[in-house]
């Protein structure tokens, strides 16, 4: 079998969620081919959190104003548009509370989160009050989704709640070049340039790691849609229902265990049902830590864990997942292992 080039990425520019990478050597041809896809990935295939809904005291649609404060309703929705979050942990839907009385500028940082969220950009202006004796208060429901939905495809909202425009996608702007580069005595190699800005709620090379997970795990379902599944494969398969089929990528996990996962090609949940807590912990790179934040995101998305991946579970809650490594730690580890 002929070998094609086994590309390198490397960091060339870190800065304020802003990162810059290089991927090369590249068969020819193939820098469009993947900076396109993994453009196109980035932009509207990550998951992240948003404002999706509000309802403010005493107003019932988006056209109103408040007595006392400066920006009418439809303002301050533009201004709940803008305000970014992170979710802590897996998240479908959750509720925060603001509650302002006198004269000043209400922001971002004013909001009452929930523990499992949190604001990147706090100073983010929501209202200005110009009367001391007037008030503002809000309820706000935040909700995880991918890309971008318009405030007309909510559907279940209660009377008196605004829906808002939700940007759950974490990435502000995405540019890739290609370049010529040499391999050996050619120069017709690509090397692939890619810049990656977000808006503070995930680092650009976390985002990058997530697109290319996304990417394989697509490519990996042509490539295996004609083998019979083997091991806690076709374990999961034995049993799989709509549920048992779905990705793990779906549930919000950190890249560094959905790439320790996927080294033993477990991608979906019916998978890891069908596993012990000791086969799991025998991944390379998947520790403790990484077990708590799995068992975490299933019981957050109502999955009834079996006593086999449970079990002892609460033995592992006080470490500190330091046993777990780096996603660039994990690449070496299974490099260096094929070679042996």
């Amino acid at each position: 079998m002929l070998e094609m080039a086994e590309p390198k990425v490397e960091r060339v520019v870190t800065g304020h969620n802003y990162g810059r990478f290089s991927v090369e050597p590249l068969e020819p041809g193939y820098g469009t081919t993947m900076g396109n896809a993994l453009r196109r990935i980035l932009l509207r295939s990550l998951p992240g959190a948003a404002i999706v809904r509000v309802r403010i005291a005493d107003v019932w649609h988006e056209f109103s104003t408040i007595e006392g404060v400066r920006e009418d309703v439809t303002e301050i929705v533009l201004n709940l548009k803008r305000v970014r979050v992170r979710s802590i942990g897996p998240l479908s839907e959750t509720r925060a509370h603001l509650s302002v009385r006198g004269q000043g500028v209400v922001t971002a940082g004013d909001i009452e989160w929930p523990s499992d969220i949190e604001v990147v950009n706090p100073e983010q202006v929501i209202a200005t009050i110009d009367s001391p004796s007037a008030s503002i208060e809000m309820d706000l429901v935040v909700a995880a989704g991918r890309g971008y939905r318009p405030a007309e495809a909510q559907e279940n909202f209660a009377i008196g709640e605004i829906p808002i425009d939700a940007i759950f996608t974490p990435i502000q702007k995405v540019n890739y070049v290609v370049e010529h580069t040499r391999m050996g005595s050619l120069t017709d190699y690509d090397r692939l340039i890619i810049e990656i800005q977000t808006d503070g709620t995930v680092e650009p090379s976390d985002a990058l790691a997530m697109a290319a997970g996304i990417l394989v795990d697509h490519a990996q379902k042509i490539a295996n849609f004609n083998r019979e599944p083997s091991g806690p494969e076709a374990d999961g398969a034995a049993k799989a229902g709509p549920e048992d089929l779905r990705p793990l990528a779906e549930l919000g996990l950190p890249p560094r265990v959905l790439n320790a996962l996927r080294s033993r090609q477990i991608e979906r949940v019916g998978q890891v049902m069908n596993m012990e807590r000791d086969q799991l912990l025998s991944i390379r790179n998947f520790g403790p830590r990484s077990l708590r934040e799995l068992l975490d995101a299933l019981t957050a998305h109502h999955y009834s864990i079996p006593a086999t991946l449970s079990g002892g579970a609460a033995e592992y809650a006080a470490g500190d997942g330091d046993d777990d490594a780096s996603i660039e730690d994990a690449s070496n580890d299974e490099e260096q292992e094929s070679e042996s």
